[in-house]
């Protein structure tokens, strides 16, 4: 006999405000338990020094977590001139100080050059993971790891303000952008050093910032739920949740009949009346109420097919 898995079936991605202090996966946990969710997970690590937008996905949006992966991201960053440390943010020691001697031309000169597409190569203190261990284990360790250097791209880099030693941007990037390279990077560009004071992220996908909603929060509405003998007690917590189908907002729709979404869901490529090209990923929805059933890619016979789907075509719990 199957075992039964504890707590409530729920989809849907909740914006979390990670706290500065803890790690993702410590934010996540505690989101779950808040929530007595089955099953949950988080959408690209941020630092424990970072705080802002984590979105969790839970149940069926697990799924497609890897979209929101690789969605682009907002950043707002404050570094310190003139010391240097091992992690480049200021967790680590400090390895190397020296004086500041930079005007704001020559910082804006700077910073401009980091737009565009560049090759970087990840900080030792990264997630990024070698033989199923995070580089940060073994840089704890103090062991080097060749790093291979990859593109991003910074879509666009601001000053928002130069005083006292103190740089702070706003920086929207792609997936896979170490803010806190870029910023020891431009510490070695000014031949003074710098790292990371402050680390918040604004936006991830097209995410809106301000639904965003923090631990402590959390922590007084399922107290609440939980003192209530009400069966409609968890609501309150539901309704924070965005859509499944929200991480994958930006692809294309497909929408299909009931009978062909059944047929999807069950591993079949279907015809499609989309005019996107061969290899387009697509949003599958069925039935004149647009109810997402997963993604799918068109082929070269113009059939959609499965890629992530729903485990049944049950409606979403939200």
């Amino acid at each position: 006999m199957a075992r039964r898995r504890k707590g409530r079936p729920i989809d849907g991605v909740l914006l979390l405000d990670k706290p500065t202090g803890i790690s993702s996966n410590d934010a996540l946990q505690k989101v779950k338990r808040l929530y007595f969710a089955q099953k949950a997970g988080h959408t690209g690590a941020l630092d424990p020094l970072a705080t802002g937008m984590l979105p969790i996905c839970f149940g069926e949006a697990t799924k497609f977590s890897q979209f929101l992966l690789d969605s682009d991201k907002r950043y707002r960053v404050i570094a310190k001139l003139g010391e240097r440390t091992n992690t480049s943010d200021s967790d680590g020691e400090v390895v190397e100080t020296r004086p500041v001697k930079v005007d704001r031309g020559q910082l804006e000169r700077c910073i401009a050059k980091f737009r565009g597409t560049t090759d970087q190569i990840p900080s030792m203190f990264s997630a990024l993971k070698y033989q199923g261990r995070p580089l940060y284990e073994y840089a704890r360790e103090g062991i080097e790891i060749p790093r291979e250097s990859r593109k991003i791209t910074v879509y666009s880099i601001e000053l928002l303000r130069f005083d006292n030693n103190e740089v702070e941007m706003e920086v929207h990037c792609s997936k896979g952008t170490y803010i806190r390279t870029i910023v020891d990077d431009l510490g070695e560009m000014l031949a003074c050093g710098a790292h990371v004071i402050y680390l918040r992220r604004i936006g991830v996908s097209n995410y809106p910032m301000e639904q965003v909603i923090t631990l402590e929060q959390l922590q007084a509405l399922s107290d609440k739920a939980k003192a209530s003998d009400d069966e409609h007690s968890w609501d309150v917590l539901d309704a924070l949740l965005m859509p499944t189908d929200s991480a994958v907002q930006d692809l294309p729709e497909v929408n299909v009949t009931s009978a062909l979404g059944d047929s999807i869901l069950h591993g079949q490529p279907v015809p499609s009346r989309s005019s996107e090209p061969a290899g387009t990923l697509v949003r599958i929805t069925v039935g004149s109420e647009a109810r997402f059933i997963g993604v799918g890619e068109i082929n070269t016979e113009g059939y959609v097919a499965p890629k992530r789907v729903f485990a049944n075509q049950e409606p979403e719990t939200k």
